[in-house]
């Protein structure tokens, strides 16, 4: 019988919550441990087996020595939980995107997993949603020729929705290394989110297979009139020189080629997405060789990519890639970005920016 393995739960919000249901659906992993500062999201604990509960995370997980810890907390606590699971002893760990707030900050990550040789995943868990999968089977499939660009928006804003298009834009281009990026951003009211973003970033990502990558995200991204809620309001795709084919968070997927036109269903699921995305670690930590589909070091790859993006926004001019050395890049665009009225007025006109 395969081995059974122990996982700590940090933050139990509603990301938490999809975490530590599918573990506990899951027969490979036993949930001993949930955290949070707030006792009311630990008063059904009982519903994820007999785990103990704990305000400190890291504590909890010095205690119980588990070997997935796992993390869904706001993107300004990155590093020190990272931490807190290697400290723990866990095989893997597991946590939201964005992987950092900064590139300063990824290679501190980067650099203490390599160091101890811990696993980590990025949940990137929209990878496993059928529409995502249509398109990615059709741009490695050949039926839209030389593929040449890959493209990627949302209305959401740069450190909640980027760091996906990124990561599926890759993926669509084979995974791909990027060479440099070119970027411009306006606006300064998502500053002030926990998600510290400008309210409007575009840019340019330059592939080392020669395939162009365009990236569009905030307030001046193209509306996606097919999905109505903000966070489905995503397309991705990629175009080649006999077609192209795209997926919407929110709409299915759809595609033209030398053949026709096709389509198909999909929306984003948190009930059907979680179980694979939860399953892969099982799988990972049986065997090597079974890397992750949102394994760290893709992830890491994109983070690259956004945080290059961030800082030619605010430093001007093309970013060279893979990053050399670390910047504070929201600090730059806090220092550099000035308020832009148009965007502010589009943001407080469009409700599926301010939900």
């Amino acid at each position: 019988m395969k081995a059974r393995y122990r996982v700590v739960v940090a933050g139990m919000g509603k990301r938490g919550a999809h975490h530590a249901t599918a573990f506990h659906a899951n027969p490979r992993f036993e949930v001993v441990g949930l955290a949070d500062p707030e006792p009311s999201r630990l008063a059904e604990a009982a519903k994820y087996g007999s785990p103990r509960t704990g305000a400190d995370p890291a504590a909890l997980a010095r205690e119980l020595a588990p070997d997935i810890f796992c993390f869904c907390t706001p993107p300004t606590i990155r590093f020190d939980l990272v931490k807190a699971g290697v400290d723990c002893g866990a095989s893997l760990v597991a946590f939201e995107k964005p992987l950092a707030m900064s590139s300063k900050e990824g290679m501190r990550i980067r650099d203490l997993l390599a160091a101890r040789g811990v696993k980590a995943v990025v949940s990137h868990q929209h990878r496993y949603g059928e529409h995502y999968r249509a398109v990615a089977r059709i741009a490695s499939g050949g039926s839209l020729g030389r593929i040449n660009t890959v493209y990627g928006t949302a209305t959401g804003w740069m450190l909640h929705m980027a760091s996906h298009l990124i990561d599926y834009m890759r993926w669509f281009n084979g995974g791909t290394e990027a060479l440099w990026v070119m970027a411009q951003a306006a606006g300064r009211g998502k500053l002030a989110d926990l998600h510290s973003s400008p309210d409007y970033i575009a840019g340019f990502i330059q592939f080392a297979n020669g395939v162009h990558g365009v990236l569009e995200c905030g307030a001046g991204a193209p509306d996606v009139p097919e999905s109505e809620a903000w966070w489905r309001k995503c397309r991705i795709g990629a175009q080649g020189t006999d077609g192209f084919a795209e997926v919407l968070t929110g709409g299915g997927w759809r595609a033209v080629t030398k053949t026709g036109s096709s389509s198909g269903p999909g929306n984003m699921s948190y009930d059907h997405d979680m179980p694979p995305y939860i399953q892969e670690m099982a799988d990972w930590l049986d065997d090597e060789t079974r890397v992750h589909s949102c394994g760290f070091e893709s992830a890491y790859k994109g983070h690259e990519i956004l945080m290059a993006l961030a800082r030619s926004a605010a430093l001007g001019g093309q970013t060279a890639l893979p990053l050399s050395s670390g910047m504070e890049e929201i600090g730059l665009l806090k220092e550099k970005l000035p308020e832009s009225k148009v965007l502010l007025a589009m943001s407080e006109n469009a409700k599926e920016y301010s939900a």
